[in-house]
């Protein structure tokens, strides 16, 4: 187990262990948080423990204009009657992506710490947030942090309150980052959900030499 002090660099991803875990400590300084997505690391761990520090192998990705949208959700998306924001309450959303119960979950990973950190990054300019309304109701959204000069967004979280609203939010961020020519959303982890609209794994050193290159997949 690598352990880190507040002025430690991070360690070479292809150091973490089967499971992912790279190294453990430090903090969620911003420019700490920036250099950990910089190399392919994000911090993922409970309340009351260390910041745990994870670069899995393999990375589940998806490019935006691979975004996989059924015959069923394109009417829910043009029969539903949904307003898609940018940036307007982003301590909301994650706030909402705290508190919302989900399935196979005790408790949330996003402690009052991470709130704290990514809010400073959405105010350096750094992490953005997708909201979802439906009658002037925030229903759904998702928030991550964007390498802009990368051209990756990497999610962090989503939540619905209504049936629909997350996939609107990700659809509509998959649509908007294809226009800007962005490369991948970075989705971290293998997950069922993703995996149904578009998204797959590949090994972590491909993931790698993407985040770290002008070469597309």
């Amino acid at each position: 187990m690598i352990y880190l002090g507040t002025a430690d660099p991070f360690p070479d991803p292809a150091l973490a262990n089967t499971e992912g875990l790279l190294a453990v400590g430090a903090n969620l300084a911003p420019s700490r948080l920036l250099a950990a997505y910089a190399r392919g690391i994000f911090p993922w761990y409970n309340a009351g423990e260390p910041v745990l520090w994870w670069s899995p192998d393999p990375r589940m990705v998806l490019r935006p204009e691979e975004i996989r949208i059924t015959k069923s959700m394109r009417k829910t998306m043009r029969d539903g009657d949904w307003e898609v924001t940018y940036n307007t309450q982003f301590l909301e959303v994650i706030l909402h992506c705290k508190r919302i119960p989900r399935e196979g979950q005790n408790g949330t990973w996003i402690t009052n710490e991470m709130v704290e950190a990514y809010l400073k990054l959405h105010e350096m300019g750094h992490a953005d947030s997708v909201e979802v309304w439906r009658e002037g109701e925030l229903v759904g959204g998702l928030y991550g942090i964007n390498l802009k000069d990368r051209k990756i967004f990497c999610g962090e979280s989503m939540f619905s309150r209504v049936s629909n609203a997350s996939k609107v939010a990700m659809i509509n961020l998959a649509q908007n980052l294809e226009s800007k020519n962005y490369k991948l959303i970075d989705c971290q982890v293998y997950n069922p959900h993703l995996e149904r609209m578009g998204a797959y794994e590949i090994p972590r050193h491909k993931f790698l030499d993407v985040l770290q290159s002008e070469d597309s997949l």
